[in-house]
């Protein structure tokens, strides 16, 4: 009884509200940015309104979605989204009526891919990709280094995005600063060997993510949330490390904190994975013990396995997950292949339907649920 106790309370806590800012989340539970690349010549439609709003009215609190900003190099894909351009703003009005109408929380995470982006590629296949030093993820030396009047017209753009996120109603911005997109690149050594300003040691390396969060902290104003995307691992590298212990992790996290971020959405590939050798804790508990910040976990929620690894995967027990946020390590947990698979995920959970669960696979997350 205790234990069955124990389980109804820790279920409880993940649809309690939460507060951030000025902003109430109803509950927990955080739709990853995952890009979906249905929004024909970057401009949303009423499917993707449709898509997002089954998620909002079956429980997810808060969905992040992806958002490209305005700058050539910075989509590989013409279905990617824009968040710039009347008729993709007014397509974004839509899909923010509709989750708002449905009861949920909107954020863009606003999205260069530097030098992922293959060559080629894109709605402006002639566009160069761009990277800090001009280095792809294999290490490879494609192009030159971004030049200073370039990096500040990339700062510039996302600004420019946050603002027209605000203005198009949605409730915060993420910034994708993991997995290898552009500003993960400025982190990381082996692809920012710039020795200007923004390179250099592992906390030069973070001067350009500082100078975009606060371009858009002050382009949005004092109270408007702004999360940035972390990871070690790497599209290309899952072994990647920006940082090796819990002192340099400090260090990188506060000139993020001291630039205006207000919440760290931490990507990892299983959320339960000690992050360093001497504790439990995996990298989300560690930033939002560090940094006392509105703190989201991700990775394989909801999943036995990993597809990328082989085999089927299929819904998880909940234990871990509900005593790490019982335990207050993170504060919202980000789903993202499970959501993809069955929309319903979240309202399932709550009911204690997880036999209806539907698993994800590859087929699953083709359609448009």
């Amino acid at each position: 009884m205790a234990k069955q106790q124990e389980q109804i309370h820790s279920l409880e806590t993940l649809f309690e509200p939460y507060t951030v800012q000025q902003l109430n989340i109803p509950n927990r539970i955080v739709m990853s940015p995952m890009a979906r690349a249905f929004a024909p010549e970057g401009i949303p439609g009423e499917d993707m309104a449709a898509y997002y709003r089954r998620r909002a009215e079956n429980g997810v609190g808060l969905i992040i979605t992806v958002g490209m900003i305005d700058h050539p190099a910075a989509s590989s894909d013409p279905g990617l989204p824009n968040l710039f351009g009347e008729a993709a703003l007014s397509g974004w009005r839509e899909v923010v009526r509709q989750v708002h109408e449905a009861g949920g929380i909107i954020f863009p995470q606003l999205s260069h891919m530097g030098m992922i982006r293959p060559a080629g590629s894109g709605p402006i296949p002639d566009a160069p990709s761009i990277g800090p030093s001009g280095i792809d993820m294999q290490g490879n030396k494609i192009s030159e280094p971004m030049t200073e009047e370039e990096i500040a017209g990339v700062i510039q753009a996302y600004a420019d995005a946050a603002v027209n996120a605000q203005q198009a109603g949605f409730d915060g911005i993420e910034l994708s600063g993991g997995h290898g997109l552009l500003i993960d690149q400025f982190f990381w050594e082996q692809t920012n060997q710039r020795t200007d300003r923004y390179g250099g040691d592992f906390l030069k390396r973070t001067t350009f993510a500082a100078e975009v969060v606060a371009a858009v902290r002050a382009a949005v104003g004092p109270d408007y949330p702004i999360s940035i995307r972390l990871s070690q691992w790497k599209m290309t590298d899952y072994t990647a490390k920006l940082v090796d212990t819990p002192e340099q992790l400090k260090q990188f996290l506060d000139l993020l904190v001291q630039a205006g971020v207000d919440i760290f959405h931490i990507s990892t590939r299983r959320f339960w994975d000690p992050e360093f050798a001497g504790s439990e804790l995996g990298l989300a508990g560690w930033v939002k013990k560090l940094t006392g910040k509105t703190t989201i976990a991700v990775g394989s929620v909801g999943m036995d396995n990993d597809p990328a690894e082989g085999g089927e995967a299929e819904h998880q027990g909940m234990d871990e997950l509900l005593k790490r946020l019982d335990n207050q390590e993170f504060d919202l947990v980000a789903v993202g292949r499970a959501l993809l698979g069955d929309p319903a995920w979240a309202k399932k959970i709550r009911e204690g339907r997880v036999e209806e669960i539907l698993a994800f696979t590859p087929e699953a997350a083709a359609q448009l649920y």
